[in-house]
């Protein structure tokens, strides 16, 4: 039950949208990462209001979890697109907390999936935010999945979700009702995977697993 992926793009080839509100000291901090696990920060863009960059957990925490640092206590890293809408976990970030992950790359079975092109991509995601009594907070989130295309499905029968490049403020931006909702739905069902290519690892790690 489990994902990685990469983002290996040098700062100033990142989207535009991820610079356009970010963290303090961002530009100067950022390091391409080669294999990103669940339970790292990591690059989150959202829409609170307007369009923001935020640093979160990979792995979904709910906001009635009493310790989300208890380890003993599942945090979700994939959400299957098709039940979001029913699940009590998710039903709430389905409605009113998309979110969009950078990346340049994802693993399955000893490939890496990327676009032939090597720019980013959007991985779609849930996210949500714990507070504490004394008022902390912490932002977490996870990946969405959906049935695999042709280049994928010979790895596994489920991928990540992409959303395309030009509808990412669509696809974070608030909506009023559940028509609205509707209209996302299209952009769950998978992907043409014409400008994409799976390329062989030489040496892959016997712990990346793949998404579920």
């Amino acid at each position: 039950m489990c994902g990685r992926y990469q983002l290996i793009n040098d700062f100033i080839n990142l989207p535009d949208l991820l610079k356009k509100d970010m963290p303090r000291g961002l530009s100067q901090k950022y390091e391409p990462q080669v294999l990103i696990k669940p339970g790292s920060p990591i690059l989150v863009l959202k829409n609170e209001g307007k369009t923001q960059t935020s640093i979160m957990l990979w792995g979904f925490i709910s906001e009635w979890s009493k310790d989300p640092f208890d380890n003993t206590r599942p945090k979700p890293f994939n959400a299957r697109s098709e039940s979001v809408e029913e699940k009590k976990l998710f039903r709430a970030s389905w409605k009113h907390k998309r979110c969009l992950i950078p990346a340049s790359g994802f693993l399955e079975k000893g490939h890496l999936i990327r676009r032939k092109d090597s720019q980013t991509f959007w991985l779609a995601g849930l996210w949500n935010r714990w507070m504490s009594q004394e008022g902390s907070e912490l932002e977490s989130c996870c990946v969405l999945t959906t049935e695999p295309n042709e280049l994928v499905k010979q790895f596994h029968n489920r991928m990540p979700v992409i959303i395309p490049n030009g509808l990412e403020e669509e696809w974070i931006a608030s909506v009023k009702n559940a028509q609205d909702l509707k209209a996302l739905k299209p952009l769950m069902t998978k992907w043409d995977p014409e400008e994409w290519e799976a390329e062989p690892i030489n040496k892959p790690n016997a712990n990346q697993l793949s998404f579920l």
